[in-house]
């Protein structure tokens, strides 16, 4: 079981004026890491329901260090925690940087729900989903 990794570019526009990465635009990082899991990384599988319907039920981010624009992208680390019939937790890391050994500049999490948006409510993970998700339980630094 390992962490889901994967790269997010910081476009110009991220910074604020404070010439680091605005609060906002760091849960926009986040959604597109977690797009990439859950959409790309899911869908490479033939595992199409999280695309159809995964919701944000919370959200909670800690900073640890100012991040300012560059041209490299960040590496995100995903793995996932509270695997539960129809929800679970993401974990992520935000690296300064796209190597593993770079600082942690962020820490987040999101509370997942899966929804069935034609009938207006939670359904359960299939268990395909839930062996995609297992395969990123664990703890990231």
């Amino acid at each position: 079981m390992s962490a889901f990794v994967t790269t997010v570019p910081l476009r110009w526009t991220d910074q604020d004026a404070y010439r680091h990465v605005n609060h906002a635009r760091i849960v926009t990082l986040i959604e597109e890491a977690r797009v990439a899991l859950a959409f790309t990384g899911a869908g490479e599988e033939g595992l199409t329901g999280f695309a159809s319907g995964l919701l944000v039920a919370g959200l909670h981010v800690d900073y640890r260090r100012q991040l300012p624009w560059r041209a490299d992208p960040l590496r995100v680390e995903i793995t996932v925690r509270d695997l539960r019939a129809a929800s679970f937790t993401l974990d992520y890391v935000l690296r300064d940087g796209p190597g593993g050994d770079d600082a942690v500049a962020v820490t987040a999490w999101t509370s997942m729900a899966l929804y069935d948006l034609g009938a207006n409510r939670p359904r359960r993970i299939t268990e395909g989903e839930r062996d995609f998700l297992k395969r990123h339980l664990g703890a990231v630094s």
